[in-house]
């Protein structure tokens, strides 16, 4: 029997998947760059991107491998990266589950907020361990919701409790997917247990900042359905809260994302 596939509850194909993909990068991006320049990605690096969602990785690492590298940019859909192609970057449709790994091997391999949404992260993380050539170097960067939960730490009004409301039913949305809301913390084990070597890891909190707030907001919006549907709120309800999030009276939060990176044996 074959596997059972669940859709991704933040699908690509809605509209609100562009603003979500730019508030993850104004948010994360700076942090994910400065884990890779202190990796050393350099002139001539082979770097795979999985789960690229959005242009702004490859772009970047496009300008750091320079002509005589490589960027391979993936998803399953790659509506929102293909920008990024161009004379270094290959963007090309993959599901790492599901088809055979790239035949090549690089220099460096990297997904971000991707795992933890997979039912078969297991799978995914051999799959991208696999394309790894001998010291080569794996950065895996995933959020951990249940470390910290809440959308509004500051728990003061009615607006702070109907936003830590929604983001409980959220965080059942996405269990009822397949993801596992305590991934994050997991990485240095799975990466020591892999077999590789130099195993590390940091993470980022953002407390609050307009970008969380367009996350929020679009994040909200794009599974408003399912959370009336499950029960989770009202219309009245949703829409009380994008309108608090609009008018900045909330201070959004995130779940902390947790860095992972690790060498291959060489």
């Amino acid at each position: 029997m074959g596997r059972m596939k669940r859709e991704y509850l933040l699908s690509n194909r809605q509209a609100e998947a562009g603003l979500r993909f730019e508030a993850i990068a104004e948010l994360f991006d700076p942090w994910t760059f400065r884990h890779m320049d202190e990796l050393g990605v350099e002139a001539g690096w082979r770097c795979w991107e999985v789960g690229a969602g959005g242009p702004s990785i490859p772009r970047w690492l496009a300008g750091r491998v320079g002509a005589r590298g490589r960027v391979l940019a993936t998803d399953i859909d790659v509506s929102w990266a293909r920008p990024a192609a161009g004379a270094v970057v290959e963007v090309r449709r993959h599901d790492v589950i599901e088809d055979e790994a790239p035949a090549e091997t690089f220099d460096l391999v990297h997904a971000r907020l991707l795992l933890v949404h997979l039912a078969d992260r297991d799978q995914a993380l051999r799959t991208m361990i696999g394309a790894l050539r001998p010291g080569g170097v794996l950065l895996i960067e995933d959020a951990d919701p249940a470390l910290q939960p809440l959308a509004c730490l500051d728990e003061h009004g009615p607006e702070e409790r109907l936003a830590n409301r929604l983001r409980a039913g959220f965080r059942t949305l996405l269990a009822g997917r397949g993801a596992d809301l305590a991934y994050g913390r997991t990485l240095p084990r799975l990466l020591r247990e892999a077999g590789l070597d130099d195993v590390r890891a940091d993470a980022f909190f953002p407390l609050t900042s307009p970008a969380c707030g367009r996350l929020e907001a679009a994040t909200i919006t794009q599974v408003r359905h399912e959370l009336i549907a499950g029960g989770h709120a009202t219309e009245v309800e949703i829409d009380r809260h994008l309108a608090a999030i609009a008018a900045g009276r909330l201070d959004i939060t995130l779940a902390p994302l947790i860095s992972a990176w690790a060498r291959k044996p060489a």
